[in-house]
């Protein structure tokens, strides 16, 4: 991998963590988008962030949270309002990746969110998390998943 995408993906990966610690704050608290916006950019830990994908993801889970949800249910095992904050918050930002961010394979969306609930989550959280993207990867991605099937 090219350093640059490399730094890319990291910067990626700070922004889901920061945005999945938002749609945390949000779910207890209902603070609005662009308050949450405004105070997880000031935090020290943005400098190591895409900034841009980071709004990115707080705006759109947070406004699309109802049919991102709507996505996910049929692929949970209880209803959405039962599910852990964290896993909730977490599958938020890997819902709304699968739906709207083709240009990120679905394998890195699973791979990420996996990552956040191993340090984030309960302790088998990441299975849990990973089987539910994964299902929902194989109804939101079916040509990509298709073409990694083929190789």
């Amino acid at each position: 991998m090219p350093p640059r995408a490399r730094s890319l993906g990291r910067a990626r990966s700070a922004a889901r963590r920061l945005a999945m610690q938002a749609l945390y704050q949000w779910q207890i608290g209902r603070e609005e988008a662009g308050e949450l916006v405004t105070q997880f950019t000031e935090r020290p830990e943005m400098d190591a962030a895409d900034r841009e994908y980071f709004i990115a993801l707080v705006r759109g889970c947070v406004q699309e949270h109802a049919a991102l949800e709507g996505l996910m249910a049929p692929c949970l095992d209880r209803p959405v309002e039962q599910l852990d904050p964290v896993e909730r918050a977490i599958l938020l930002v890997g819902t709304f990746e699968l739906r709207g961010r083709p240009d990120v394979p679905y394998r890195v969306v699973i791979n990420e969110a996996v990552e956040l609930a191993k340090v984030f989550g309960a302790q088998k959280s990441h299975l849990y998390v990973n089987g539910v993207l994964d299902r929902l990867a194989g109804s939101l991605r079916t040509t990509e998943r298709g073409r990694a099937g083929a190789r």
